[in-house]
């Protein structure tokens, strides 16, 4: 057999096995896949609330939980504020209510209070210093750099806070890493804005106020 020969029989060859090669992988992707097993979403969908989550209310059979990661000087946040206290009222009982620190870095004091909170917690007082920043966040959100510090303590000796106390909180470091672990948790639940609700530990979706109700009555319905 001549060289040409020999060299068209191996061409001829190759190619009816790269033939072959092509409808075996045709016919294997006409085949209808194996389904994967289907997760159980709750087991793996991870928990919004930890032990040591504040919670302003907690309902009565515990079957629904919002919680809320915020930042105090956010104004969205402050936007959504009289519409969460407004809800805590129609669903007392109903709903358990609980809030995550979020201190967004663009945000010059939201960390002084989120730990001006947290302090007042110390002291039995997280609600009253919780309601304090946000009904007066346009006096000092928004300016930039300068510290609010000192009218976060004007705020606590306002509240009867005891300020010895309050001064040592406000600069124990466990504090500040009490408002570090929510960030950081809520990072790793896929939150980067503010205000971010979970509803049964689900990222509830808004484009509207009324959204977060009627999620909230979807919940109760089942």
């Amino acid at each position: 057999m001549s060289t040409n020969a020999k060299v068209a029989t191996v061409f001829t060859a190759v190619l009816i096995l790269a033939v072959i090669v092509v409808l075996a992988i045709v016919i294997a992707q006409q085949r209808p896949a194996t389904p994967a097993p289907s997760a159980n979403p709750e087991t793996t969908l991870p928990s919004t609330v930890r032990e040591d989550t504040h919670i302003l209310d907690e309902a009565d059979d515990g079957k629904v939980t919002l919680v809320e990661f915020l930042d105090f000087e956010c104004e969205a946040c402050g936007a959504f504020y009289p519409y969460i206290e407004q809800l805590r009222t129609e669903y007392a009982g109903k709903v358990t209510f609980a809030f995550r620190y979020f201190p967004l870095p663009g945000h010059g004091n939201s960390v002084n209070a989120a730990v001006a909170v947290e302090a007042a917690f110390r002291q039995d007082m997280l609600e009253p210093m919780f309601h304090r920043l946000f009904e007066t966040q346009a006096q000092w959100g928004e300016k930039g750099e300068e510290s609010q510090a000192p009218l976060f303590r004007q705020y606590a000796e306002e509240l009867g806070l005891d300020l010895e106390r309050y001064d040592a909180d406000v600069n124990d470091p466990e504090v500040l890493a009490r408002v570090q672990s929510d960030f950081d948790e809520g990072v790793a639940l896929g939150v980067n804005q503010t205000p971010t609700f979970f509803l049964n530990d689900r990222r509830v979706q808004l484009s509207s106020f009324d959204d977060l109700r009627a999620a909230i009555e979807a919940e109760l319905a089942k």
